[in-house]
């Protein structure tokens, strides 16, 4: 009976990873695109709201490391204007983290990450942070203080322990995305 490819002993493995790396104070791995990544995370687009974008998201791996890419055209005709790559916290996250700590690479154009809590109720509602890119893989850290609701009747500050995904957004602006994301974390 092999086990460890089953997805429930993979969520098990990471709970256990986030639980030891909290215990301890150090940062916490949520993901590392190893491990059919394709079952945790999801494709969306404004098409879903009447836009234009067109995009995918990979999963791909080399000789040292695995990897989530987001790539493809971002529109804003038909107000639209995002392609975004999400994953949903399987539980809540540690209040003692102060932020997500990224590895990345792309086109060196500005991405963001798109988080949504217990308190984001409408599909419109989510915090938002911003990061850049080079070609070079760089550690991109961003504090939790850093987002920035999406509208006024939200609360003003997220707060690490209502987390419940987490998106890798191309967003705003007419772009081609090339986004690459080796690490999830926290820090």
């Amino acid at each position: 009976m092999r086990l460890m490819g089953h997805p429930v002993v993979k969520v098990i493995c990471l709970c256990v990873i986030n639980f030891a790396s909290a215990a301890t104070g150090d940062e916490a791995l949520i993901e590392d695109f190893s491990n059919s990544p394709e079952s945790r995370w999801e494709y969306f687009a404004d098409t879903v709201m009447g836009g234009v974008s067109q995009g995918r998201v990979e999963f791909l791996a080399d000789a040292d490391n695995s990897y989530l890419k987001l790539v493809g055209a971002v529109s804003t005709s038909n107000n639209g204007g995002f392609i975004q790559a999400r994953t949903r916290l399987i539980s809540p996250l540690d209040k003692i983290f102060k932020g997500l700590k990224l590895r990345v690479r792309g086109n060196g154009e500005m991405y963001f990450v798109h988080i949504r809590t217990s308190g984001t109720r409408l599909p419109w509602q989510y915090y938002q942070a911003s990061f850049p890119t080079t070609e070079d893989w760089s550690y991109i850290n961003i504090p939790f203080a850093d987002f920035e609701p999406s509208g006024k009747f939200m609360r003003k500050s997220l707060v690490a322990g209502k987390i419940r995904s987490i998106g890798i957004v191309a967003y705003g602006r007419d772009h081609f995305a090339d986004l690459e994301v080796e690490t999830l974390g926290l820090y």
